[in-house]
This record gives C-alpha cells, structure tokens and sequence, in this order.
C-alpha cells in the first residue's frame, strides 16, 4: 500500500477509533477495498474473524456467521471505506468489476465503461490519503513500460494487470513483478488458487491455461537470464577408413595375398564401426561390397 499522508493517517486512526478495531486492521481491510476496486473486499484478519467478504450494495459474509454485531461493523465499515476511496482522484478505475468465487477458486474480470484508460477522477479540493509519488516515478506497479490494463485485480498477496493490445500480462507477488507474454491468446478471466500467493491462471480460447507456462519477458524490469547449456557436447563421429587403392595387375603372387589380408582386416574394422553405432548397416555393406571387390 501507498504511505499514508498526515491527513490520511488521521482519517484512518478515527475510523479505527469509532469501530472499535485497530489501525492495522482498518489498514488492512482499506487495502481489501480498494483491490476490489472500491465495491467489494476479500479480506483476511483476525478481528474480522479470518477470512470473509463484502459486496456493495449486496451481503457480507464472515467466518463467525453467527456473530451479527461483528458482521453489521464489517459491513459499516467496508461502505465508509468505499466512499473514502471512491474520493481519492487516480485511485480507482471506472468502469464494472466482478467478482466470484467457485470451486475453490477466485475469479474477477474488468470491463471499463468509459472507454479504455478512462479513470475516476474524485472531489476537487479532497484531501489525499496518499503521500503523492515522487516526481519522475512511475505510479503504476507493473511499470512504465506499460499503460491503461484492460483489466486488474487481486487476492491473497497477488495482483494483476492484463494488457490486450500489447500482449502483455504483469503479475507482482511480494513486491516483485513478472512480466508475461500471453501470445496468441484472448483472455478472458483470471483465476487463482485460494490461498495467499496461491497459483494464478486464465481462461483463453484454449482453455484454462496456468500462468507459469507464459514466456517471460522481464523480472522486475530486467530481462531474465537464460541458464547455461547443461547438454553434454556432441562426440564427433569417427572417420570411415580410407578405400584401399586398387592393387596393380602386375603384382606378385604374395603381394596380392598381403593385399588380401588387408582388405579383411579393413573389414574387421568396419564390423567394429558398425557394432559401436557409428556406422549403419548399409554403410557397413556398401564398404564391404567395396572391399570383397577389389579381392
């Protein structure tokens, strides 16, 4: 999260005072509320009772289920979060946001309602709750390199940004941000594995498709290192033995059967080649044949 600025940080210390829970919890649960883009939380803490959710405008579940008190505060405090956000000019994107949750697996997609990069743009005049980024930084967490996602989201410390035109996708888990390629596929949902950092996927004419089989293009704004080669090196083949020369005709009776122990010889090397692999069978023969003829 963004540092809070002096008013920010009163704001959030009064909301924490009036609901009876602690800063850090109400930090927290502000966090949860603006990852669902101001209209709904998943939210994980022990003064929330674990794990529950909240839907603007719908209900709010906790794990104590029966302890209404606790869930009537959630619910309070999840709206007043909303509308303190809702004011905060960049903060939040326009548009609709959905969210669900199936077969142990959390889903969101994002559409944007006013045109591709259109942003909400709060109260003029607002207090930030932000300390405003330094001049020259880039306020988006994937990267200057990348503007106006398509759509965002995130659950269990992982968030992301998916963008069509350029065929990229940036996932930042812990601080760190990957950044994909998605090639060829049109995506059109996410989903992730319910537990914190749990595996992210999406859905593309292909199917459901894990994130981790993406080429990467960058990590954290560096291009990856390829490993060094492991393969062992390829042994050359050995050479085939040179043709014996074609005897003279004119040769004596020993020198001939001297040739023709040569020519076996040459053979018996050949069938050595032939029985480590490095020749064929039919090169074997057609050496031999060349050989038996010159006999």
């Amino acid at each position: 999260m963004q540092q809070l600025s002096p008013a920010g940080q009163q704001v959030i210390d009064d909301i924490a005072r009036r609901y009876g829970f602690s800063t850090e919890a109400v930090l927290s649960m502000l966090q949860s509320v603006i990852n669902g883009n101001g209209r709904m939380a998943q939210f994980n803490h022990p003064e929330f009772a674990g794990s529950g959710q909240w839907m603007s405008g719908g209900m709010t579940m906790v794990s104590d289920m029966f302890n209404n008190n606790l869930k009537a505060s959630v619910a309070n405090l999840c709206a007043e979060l909303s509308q303190l956000v809702a004011a905060q000019p960049d903060l939040l994107r326009s548009g609709s946001f959905q969210s669900q949750s199936q077969g142990g697996q959390h889903q969101d997609s994002y559409a944007s309602g006013q045109g591709q990069g259109a942003w909400h743009e709060g109260p003029a005049g607002g207090a930030s709750l932000f300390v405003a980024p330094a001049a020259g930084s880039a306020a988006d967490w994937w990267g200057p390199g990348l503007r106006w996602p398509d759509s965002t989201g995130a659950q269990n410390g992982v968030r992301y940004a998916y963008f069509a035109q350029a065929h990229r996708l940036a996932i930042e888990v812990n601080g760190s941000v990957t950044v994909y390629d998605t090639l060829d596929h049109q995506i059109g949902g996410f989903s992730q594995q319910q537990s914190y950092g749990g595996s992210l996927g999406f859905n593309s004419q292909y199917g459901l498709i894990d994130v981790a089989r993406l080429p990467i293009v960058s990590m954290d704004g560096a291009a990856p290192v390829a490993p060094a080669g492991q393969g062992a090196p390829t042994t050359p083949a050995a050479p085939v033995p040179a043709a014996v020369p074609p005897a003279a005709s004119a040769q004596p009776a020993d020198a001939g059967n001297a040739a023709g122990m040569d020519i076996f010889a040459m053979i018996d090397k050949l069938a050595e080649l032939r029985s480590r692999n490095i020749l064929t069978e039919a090169e074997f023969n057609t050496k031999k044949a060349e050989l038996l003829a010159r006999l």
